[in-house]
């Protein structure tokens, strides 16, 4: 069975303004989203299912299915395609929304929206993020040999440098871990930039520290999750608590670290820290973009990746 890839695209990217999700930044006008998605088919993917805003679908939805009508997995199966909405009134009838509430409930929320559609191991990914072919095989090779597991995810790992802006700070959660290799803590960091000295620095929202030099080999979470269809019926429950808890909140969210934390500490889940030799990079500033379209065309003269990508 193949897994799916399961792409978070609701957020309309408020620093950078606009539908970033749809942008062209390939020298073809291909979108960071087309990367990930052929980085992910020819790593052994099968099916993409997106998580899109109702406000924006039917526009999106079009977009995709002309840009990929006809192409193929490496074995010449079909690449199949699914469209989920995630909307904020999206919960259990037993709760009624706070009417003054108008964000969604944030990217955990965003994955169990796909509960009826993936029935398979999946890998989580941002919409507006570029992450590498070597990210996406490791997390295949993952999700390929935990086909049949329950109880288990993965996260991987970026090196800390990998992951920088050079047009603003960015906030990074950074990974702990045992001597298995299995999660214990994600510690989220902001204002994390590299500096004139060369060295790695940001604030500690746990701890409370500022201004900390980081260690720049440091495996952080760019939110590329891998999970079997076990976590939907777990995350269901700890989103029930946590709705108990915070449904007149106008802002709280129910972010997937939170939610595999709830379950590692209260179901014995376990989280598999996996690391990758790539380079994260992404527009999370207006001034990222040229950046951004200059490494896919290096990427492109280099061999790495076909323009376009796809060969009707």
């Amino acid at each position: 069975m193949k897994p799916t890839l399961l792409v978070l695209a609701a957020g309309m990217g408020s620093r950078y303004g606009g539908l970033k999700q749809m942008d062209g930044l390939g020298p073809s006008g291909e979108t960071i989203i087309d990367y990930s998605i052929y980085d992910a088919v020819n790593a052994g993917f099968g099916k993409v299912v997106y998580i899109v805003r109702q406000y924006f679908k039917d526009e999106f939805e079009e977009t995709v299915r002309q840009k990929y009508s006809g192409v193929k997995c490496p074995d010449g199966t079909p690449l199949e395609f699914d469209f989920v909405i995630q909307e904020l009134d999206k919960i259990p009838s037993k709760y009624t929304l706070n009417p003054e509430r108008q964000k969604p409930w944030g990217t955990a929320h965003a994955v169990l929206m796909a509960k009826d559609v993936i029935h398979e191991p999946f890998a989580v990914i941002n919409g507006d993020d570029f992450y590498g072919k070597d990210s996406f095989k490791t997390i295949a090779d993952w999700l390929k040999a935990h086909e049949n597991s329950k109880g288990i995810c993965s996260i991987v790992g970026f090196e800390l440098d990998h992951t920088l802006s050079e047009n603003g700070k960015v906030s990074r959660g950074i990974c702990y871990y045992d001597a298995s290799q299995h999660l214990t803590g994600v510690a989220e960091h902001v204002n994390v930039g590299k500096e004139a000295d060369g060295k790695v620095y940001g604030d500690n929202t746990v701890t409370g520290q500022t201004h900390i030099e980081l260690d720049a080999k440091a495996l952080c979470s760019m939110n590329m999750w891998g999970f079997t269809p076990d976590y939907f019926t777990l995350s269901e429950e700890v989103f029930d608590r946590f709705l108990s808890e915070n449904i007149n909140e106008l802002k709280k969210e129910f972010y997937i670290p939170y939610a595999v934390d709830m379950m590692m500490k209260e179901d014995n889940y376990k989280c598999e820290v996996l690391s990758t030799d790539s380079h994260w990079f992404g527009v999370t500033y207006k001034e990222d973009r040229p950046g951004v379209v200059a490494k896919f065309k290096e990427l492109v003269d280099k061999g790495i990746y076909p323009t376009p990508l796809w060969k009707k």
